[in-house]
């Protein structure tokens, strides 16, 4: 089996129980939240042997964290427990009906975090060096660039090291809390090291300056694909060799957008490892963003084999069709279940 690790920073996430102001908020939902463990989880349910390396703090969070990601088939023998640091936290604040253009936001508490204090360190780790040297893929944000001095170095010693077979991958993941006063080139040249780099269309403008694809290739020529996922339009697919994939993203009901980037990584990231061509790889990384879009958190489940086989090999006419709601796939007034699983 094909293995896949994810290296960054993943959080405990507290939530109003009720779409209420944070100050009124009696209770608050316990969850869990990180870029890398979400795209690890997504490559662990695509069929992946899927492990995250990271560190969190000897509490109640980091257990919760470790539970979590196992519950969901990711191995975390490269997971430090720090005695004297505690676990990232991050609170999402719900968008209020009173203020609908207000939209919601998040609160972070991870300066000083376990996961702050990655660097060679963890890469010196034994645990964590067998798992890299046996992975077929490495993935990597620019979060983890942004959290400390000792996380940056270790991303430039990952991205420096020899392939030796291995794709090392690489999702922007703009924040701009984190970038706030930090020299944002660093993502240009962490992104120019990465043999995949995955960026939104909004990202771009900030990350890099610039939203045309002329100039984001000129800006990261050393990457044998950058892909640009453009929001609800189409994702589209840079090569190197200048051949531009483009595939559109599929209608969908949108419950909740938090995550679906990450699941669209691990789609697409997981078609490329599979040996499937772009326009294949772009289609599984929006199957799996649609499912994530129609449900509350930060992953939906995915199609059943079937079910999923008969999206992915629809023409192009009949992937411009489907329409995805509540995590149910249907195109021509007619369930893709049901016609994948038909005598």
């Amino acid at each position: 089996m094909l293995s896949a690790v994810c290296v960054g920073e993943t959080m405990a996430m507290l939530t109003p129980g009720k779409a209420v102001p944070l100050h009124q908020a009696a209770e608050l939902h316990c969850g869990v939240g990180g870029a890398e463990s979400n795209v690890a989880m997504g490559l662990a349910a695509m069929g992946l042997d899927s492990h995250w390396v990271g560190r969190v703090g000897r509490d109640g969070f980091g257990t919760r964290i470790l539970d979590e990601l196992s519950s969901h088939g990711v191995g975390i023998s490269g997971v430090e427990v720090d005695s004297g640091r505690p676990t990232g936290l991050y609170v999402k604040v719900p968008a209020q009906e009173s203020d609908p253009d207000g939209g919601s936001s998040v609160l972070y508490y991870r300066q000083g975090s376990a996961a702050s204090a990655m660097g060679l360190g963890t890469l010196a780790s034994p645990a964590v060096a067998r798992l890299l040297e046996k992975a077929a893929l490495i993935h990597l944000s620019g979060i983890t660039a942004a959290l400390s001095a000792d996380c940056l170095e270790m991303m430039e010693a990952i991205l420096a090291s020899p392939r030796q077979g291995r794709t090392i991958s690489f999702d922007v993941n703009w924040r701009a809390a984190l970038w706030a006063g930090q020299d944002r080139s660093v993502l240009r040249r962490l992104a120019n090291l990465a043999d995949i780099v995955l960026v939104g269309k909004d990202e771009a403008e900030h990350a890099f300056g610039t939203t045309d694809e002329t100039e984001l290739r000129r800006l990261m020529p050393d990457p044998a694909v950058v892909v640009i996922k453009n929001e609800a339009i189409s994702a589209i697919a840079l090569e190197r060799d200048g051949t531009r994939s483009e595939v559109p993203a599929l209608s969908v009901d949108v419950l909740e957008p938090v995550g679906a980037g990450d699941s669209f990584a691990a789609g697409y990231l997981s078609g490329v490892l599979f040996g499937l061509e772009q326009k294949a790889s772009l289609r599984r990384g929006h199957v799996a963003a649609a499912c994530t879009l129609t449900v509350h958190g930060d992953r939906g489940p995915l199609p059943g084999a079937e079910q999923l086989a008969a999206i992915l090999n629809s023409t192009d006419a009949g992937w411009t069709a489907i329409h995805v709601a509540g995590g149910h796939f249907a195109s021509e007034n007619r369930s893709l279940q049901d016609r994948s699983t038909a005598p």
